[in-house]
């Protein structure tokens, strides 16, 4: 380990440190801003520029390895001008107006500027031409706002392998953008967000629906109904001072009682009906192909995580067909509220809006999709983020921390601990091997507390086998059949996933995927900024509320089965098909 002083403190750094990560383990800031951790350092930007004694030149800390003997100073006269400077010019050519932008609360830029004591601007650069880029669902971009930090591209390229985005030309004019500079909506973008989540500045971010909604509260003539995802109860606290990880469900359900809304539901109750509808799919194909002998499309994918359905149309059309037909617990939900819900109150589906509260960017353009309005009216008519939410409870006045816990409405309202684990990577299936195991052998899952540790945590590619022992007279014919699963999150590890499949190189009969790093509690709405840490901290959360349910199986959910006895008839049924499934198709462009 080689030893090495900091700011006069002597530190034994990690032999394979850089002079960033010794910092940190030491107890020193250094700030960043092109650096993503546990990415390949880039040492562009300079802000995190520090001395080393014997160095002519300051030395980019995130780019630059330990060695024994070096003396480092992190804060010294020349040092805090260097990156004073660094700042200003960065200012300079960003046109941005901290009076009215989005980031104006959490914007590194700003943060930055007044950390190095900028006051004024010596420097008046020409700033880039504004272009603003408009043209998806749910992204927005502002070109003239980007200071060319390249995160956005690590995170489009390294870590979801899709190639949206590159730097665009050379020098002064280099742009962050598609490619030849185009819009968005022309190239395969798939909307997940990761861009946005990892944007210093408001260069990039969600298209925003909260004036929509708040337009729905206002109108008495629509009754404005409210879903939320299982990953926003782990996440939505730490915009308002709360550590990552601490779950404020009942506080978040009372806050949207506050703002307005006619009905709170959850996404968990049709995150339920997923594993219903996917499971019986599952081994319907299963059935196909062990009893029938007929060429099967397997594995079976999940559909949960559109912007992995965005990133199969775009790159592996090939594998559609072994993407489940379900739509996403959002979709269900919708469809669920525009026909069932709407017979319930006596309310003309017309006059029913239904808001989303989604932790991923990719579901503003999942509930555009013309396959989401088969009956002629769309689903779901609004999605709002966890960062959009909370600026809405916020500007509201409404005081989070102060508010006591509510309870969902029923009937759409009650669900299973194997319903929150959605949240996590690893929890769709989980979930789906607790009911499908024991549909078919009539026993729980087994393993400590239902819970599969070989496909949990943050490694990109997990995979388990579980063979069924015991089965039922109608599932005989899977007795002593080992069903292999996979799961990936990122769509980087799922194309390492895919690449391993198509090659025979592995066989599986169920796979997982998830769009965003760590499943949803890592999507591209989320606050911001999402390292590791904060994703284990969720994920943490997200199995304390499924252990700390009564019911922790998805169809032993009282309401889920009284939704079939009463409305669905059976899952895979008619009914059920019609609202609850859909196809997807090879798509070309964007939009």
């Amino acid at each position: 380990m080689p030893d090495i002083t900091i700011n006069g403190k002597a530190v034994h750094a990690a032999a394979d440190a850089t002079v960033l990560d010794a910092a940190l383990e030491a107890g020193f800031h250094i700030p960043t801003l092109c650096y993503l951790h546990g990415h390949e350092a880039l040492g562009a930007c300079r802000v995190c520029t520090v001395e080393v004694e014997g160095a002519r030149n300051l030395a980019a800390a995130c780019a630059t390895p330990v060695r024994d003997g070096m003396s480092i100073s992190t804060n010294s006269r020349r040092v805090r001008e260097a990156r004073k400077t660094v700042v200003q010019l960065l200012l300079s050519e960003h046109d941005g107006d901290c009076k009215y932008c989005d980031r104006a609360d959490d914007c590194e830029l700003k943060e930055l500027a007044y950390l190095t004591g900028v006051r004024e601007l010596p420097f008046s650069g020409a700033k880039p031409e504004a272009h603003p880029d408009r043209t998806t669902a749910a992204l927005s971009r502002d070109p003239a706002k980007c200071i060319k930090c390249r995160r956005c591209v690590t995170a489009c390229n390294t870590i979801q392998n899709v190639g949206a985005l590159f730097p665009q030309y050379r020098g002064y004019q280099t742009q962050i953008a598609p490619a030849f500079a185009h819009d968005l909506a022309t190239v395969a973008c798939v909307q997940c967000g990761q861009c946005v989540a990892v944007c210093p500045t408001s260069a990039i971010t969600e298209v925003r629906h909260i004036d929509g909604v708040l337009h729905a509260l206002e109108d008495p003539a629509q009754t404005v109904v409210v879903q939320t995802a299982p990953a926003i109860r782990a996440a939505l606290g730490e915009e308002f001072g709360y550590p990552p990880g601490t779950l404020v469900t009942g506080k978040m359900i009372t806050a949207l009682r506050d703002l307005g809304f006619d009905r709170v539901f959850d996404t968990n109750f049709t995150a339920d009906l997923t594993i219903l509808e996917e499971g019986s799919e599952l081994l319907t194909r299963l059935k196909r192909a062990l009893v029938n002998g007929e060429e099967v499309a397997l594995p079976q994918f999940t559909s949960c995580s559109p912007g992995w359905i965005n990133f199969a149309e775009y790159f592996y059309p090939d594998i559609l067909d072994h993407i489940s037909s379900c739509k996403s617990p959002q979709q269900m939900f919708g469809a669920l509220a525009k026909t069932y819900l709407a017979d319930q109150l006596g309310v003309p589906a017309d006059r029913i809006t239904v808001v989303s509260v989604m932790p991923c960017t990719a579901k503003k353009f999942e509930a555009q999709r013309p396959e989401m309005s088969d009956s002629g009216v769309t689903d779901v008519d609004y999605v709002l983020t966890t960062r959009e939410l909370a600026q809405l409870i916020k500007g509201s006045g409404i005081d989070l921390p102060s508010l006591n816990d509510g309870e969902m409405d029923t009937p759409l309202g009650l669900s299973s601990g194997a319903a929150d684990i959605f949240a996590n990577t690893g929890g769709v299936m989980e979930a789906a091997l607790r009911t499908v195991h024991e549909l078919v052998t009539g026993r729980p899952l087994p393993g400590e507390s239902l819970h599969v540790r070989e496909i949990a945590g943050l490694e990109g590619v997990k995979e388990a086998a579980v063979t069924v022992t015991g089965a039922v007279e109608e599932w005989s014919f899977l007795e002593g059949v080992e069903v292999r699963v996979a799961v990936a999150h990122g769509l980087g590890n799922a194309t390492k996933l895919l690449q391993r499949i198509k090659s025979g190189e592995a066989t599986y009969h169920f796979v997982e995927v998830m769009t965003c790093p760590g499943g949803c509690i890592g999507g591209g709405g989320q606050p911001r900024f999402t390292t590791d840490a904060v994703r284990e901290a969720r994920i943490a959360a997200i199995y304390r509320e499924d252990e700390g349910k009564p019911v922790r199986t998805s169809h032993t959910n009282p309401a889920v089965r009284e939704l079939y006895e009463t409305y669905l008839g059976a899952p895979l049924g008619e009914r059920s098909h019609h609202l609850l499934h859909t196809r997807y198709a090879h798509r070309i462009t964007g939009g």
